[in-house]
């Protein structure tokens, strides 16, 4: 982008991986002198506590409505206003939406009532794998999905699924995601791994939304495994639907003395910079952001070779890859890495590596610059 513009994001406010890549991108961008405005229900997870200077990132809060006709909420509909109004009071140029339901249905609208503000649409993954794929929602997100301006996706994979999905020939640029690799760092401080483990226990650590694609129970099984021969502590962090079940599951493995469910916890990134190993076992990954972060913290990766995740780690390299379920080969894969010293050092050095190399901001936020710079060019304006 060869000038200053106004950008627009949407996107969910969590700490799951599209909330965090949307929201650090916008902050980058803004850094880069760009006018930023995050519209939502609530402020994104790591917009909070963030200053921003004369061109933001500012945010714009959903406004809700109870009315009897409505059985439920309809938050394509009152974001799609709220988003309007912020087009027209401030002259947004493009909207960012990353994920296609609600948030590029949502710009499409407010794009055909204004007639203003390009929109670009970033797919995530279960936008397109989950909720795309549910009959209820498929024409909605293909429709979603061919309006936008342009279109991205995090993985070759996940552009492919996209077009498999949706039957949809239309061009869908990948742009990978990123990790700020001067805050994602190891630590060396032994006070600080002494809050989780024993200087002789290996480190496990799993970060996800305990949905069951994660298949969590499958990272207790392997640290069932691992703790079995060596040592070792596992941390889970995240919450969801499947957190019962893993817990229940520890408790019954008998490893439930050694395994601390931390919930949503902020500090994510001290965790993985004191950790051995991450386990990533789903059954499927549009990319796999949490490995990333973890590579970056120079930890090794254990996963199942699913979806995008053989795009990030680099068998035999940065880590090792299984079929989803083989929680044997994934627990004989982690005591490799863990009892042999040089495997564990080379890995660890190779994983931080291509965090740097590969997925560093300086490389993957001029991409999405130079998209918006071109999608904000098109000649026509659809309705």
């Amino acid at each position: 982008m060869d000038q200053p513009h106004k950008i627009a994001v949407l996107c969910h406010s969590g700490a799951g991986g599209s909330g965090v890549v949307a929201t650090e991108l916008g902050l980058m961008v803004a850094a880069a002198g760009h006018e930023v405005h995050f519209v939502g229900n609530t402020m994104p997870f790591r917009l909070m506590g963030q200053h921003g200077g004369f061109r933001g990132p500012y945010f714009h809060q959903v406004s809700g409505f109870a009315y009897a006709l409505f059985d439920q909420p309809y938050p394509e509909l009152a974001t799609a206003n709220a988003l309007t109004e912020v087009i027209l009071e401030h002259g947004i140029e493009l909207t960012h939406a990353h994920y296609a339901i609600p948030h590029a249905t949502a710009a499409n609208h407010a794009r055909a009532i204004t007639r203003k503000s390009r929109v670009l649409t970033t797919l995530h993954g279960t936008d397109v794998t989950l909720v795309g794929a549910e009959p209820a929602f498929k024409h909605t997100t293909r429709h979603a999905i061919e309006r936008s301006d342009h279109v991205t996706a995090v993985s070759h994979f996940l552009a492919q699924q996209t077009h498999e999905v949706f039957g949809t020939e239309r061009e869908i640029e990948v742009i990978y995601n990123f990790v700020d690799s001067d805050r994602f760092v190891r630590i060396t401080d032994p006070t600080v791994r002494a809050r989780f483990a024993h200087p002789d226990e290996a480190l496990v650590v799993h970060v996800s939304n305990f949905r069951p694609v994660k298949r969590v129970t499958d990272v207790v099984e392997v640290f069932a495994r691992i703790s079995s021969e060596i040592p070792a502590r596992l941390l889970m962090i995240g919450d969801g639907p499947e957190r019962a079940r893993a817990f229940d599951l520890a408790r019954e493995l008998g490893v439930i003395g050694r395994t601390q469910f931390l919930g949503s916890f902020p500090d994510v990134q001290t965790v993985l910079g004191i950790s051995d190993l991450f386990l990533l076992p789903s059954s499927n990954e549009s990319f796999g952001l949490a490995a990333l972060e973890a590579m970056s913290c120079e930890v090794p990766v254990v996963a199942s070779n699913a979806g995008g995740i053989p795009e990030v780690v680099e068998e035999g390299i940065t880590g090792f890859m299984s079929d989803v379920g083989d929680v044997d080969q994934m627990a004989d894969h982690a005591l490799k890495i863990l009892r042999d010293r040089e495997v564990y050092n080379r890995m660890g050095q190779a994983a931080r590596q291509a965090a740097i190399t590969r997925f560093h901001p300086s490389l993957i936020v001029p991409q999405y610059l130079k998209a918006y710079g071109a999608t904000i060019r098109q000649a026509n304006l659809p309705c």
